[in-house]
């Protein structure tokens, strides 16, 4: 690998994977940092990696399954010279040029950098959890769903989310509980029609988790009613939580600047406070989080870096 890369991108969900096809095709032969395999969002591939059928990315009119998708963003930016590194950013220097990216035992330079670290899946807070994940507790359905066929399970939250897991689940569940705090569901009108319609799915409203039971593997969950204070069990072998996502940009953090939920901030496009840093994908946007979206603002990064670039007079 050359010792200063024209462009790296760190992250590798649609944002950062478009960002890669397209800065490819300019011969940028850009250096992907695209995190490690983990139980949450925040791993290669990037959320959709935790999703089953896409129904709404455009051109596949039957739908395509999440990881397939991302495996055909992958393909299609190495055909055209991306380079990957299945590791993860967990130090930058923005300060001054070439910019610097740390994995954890390798230094990496470029003239410009891409951000695209996308968005990971919230959790309860709740002390338990730490024991619990992976015993009984989840954030990905499609991951483990399959391991409880024939099982009760709960699953927390009210958007699109939440109503995808609850609606996956059913096909290996004999009943789904979905848990929200509110009174009514905030996903798409389209989401809430199909879980109405599912015998499978039962709604707990109004009401919150509190906590969670068991040593070793989960045997239920603590519910109080919001309204009420009144308290219940929820008798589930496994609980999913879908309640949201937060930014993964904590290792940016006095170097870009960013909203109070940690979003990265941009301007004129993909622009960052730093010159020659770009952002895209849920990293940057809590308004519409969609592959589709994350996938434009990915080819928006990768225009503008190569614009820049080239005014740099540093186009290789």
């Amino acid at each position: 690998m050359p010792d200063v890369h024209a462009v790296i991108i760190i992250g590798s969900g649609p944002a950062g994977l478009t960002a890669a096809i397209y800065s490819a095709r300019a011969n940028l032969e850009p250096l992907v940092i695209g995190g490690e395999p983990s139980s949450t969002s925040d791993q290669p591939g990037g959320q959709l990696m935790l999703t089953t059928d896409v129904e709404n990315y455009p051109g596949f009119v039957d739908g395509i399954q999440g990881p397939e998708l991302m495996a055909n963003f992958r393909a299609q930016a190495a055909r055209f010279g991306a380079r990957y590194l299945q590791q993860k950013a967990i130090r930058v220097d923005l300060s001054e040029r070439p910019f610097r990216v740390w994995t954890h035992d390798e230094e990496h330079k470029a003239r410009a950098v891409i951000v695209s670290v996308g968005a990971r899946s919230l959790m309860l807070g709740l002390p338990a959890e730490e024991r619990l994940l992976g015993h009984g507790l989840s954030t990905c359905a499609t991951c483990d769903g399959f391991f409880f066929r024939g099982h009760d399970i709960g699953v927390v939250g009210g958007g699109d989310s939440a109503i995808e897991e609850a609606l996956f689940l059913t096909k290996f569940a004999d009943k789904v509980t979905l848990v929200h705090r509110r009174d009514q569901l905030r996903a798409s009108k389209i989401m809430q029609e199909r879980a109405f319609k599912n015998d499978k799915i039962d709604f707990l409203w109004d009401s919150v988790v509190t906590d969670l039971h068991g040593d070793n593997t989960l045997s239920g969950a603590q519910i109080e009613n919001v309204k009420t204070g009144e308290q219940s069990t929820l008798p589930v072998s496994v609980l999913f939580v879908a309640i949201g996502h937060i930014p993964n940009t904590d290792v940016f953090r006095g170097q870009l600047d960013m909203d109070d939920a940690g979003y990265l901030l941009t301007h004129d496009g993909t622009h960052t406070n730093v010159e020659g840093v770009f952002a895209c994908g849920d990293c940057q946007d809590h308004t519409y989080r969609q592959a589709v979206t994350a996938a434009g603002s990915g080819c928006m990064a990768a225009i503008d870096s190569e614009r820049w670039l080239e005014a740099q007079h540093d186009h290789a």
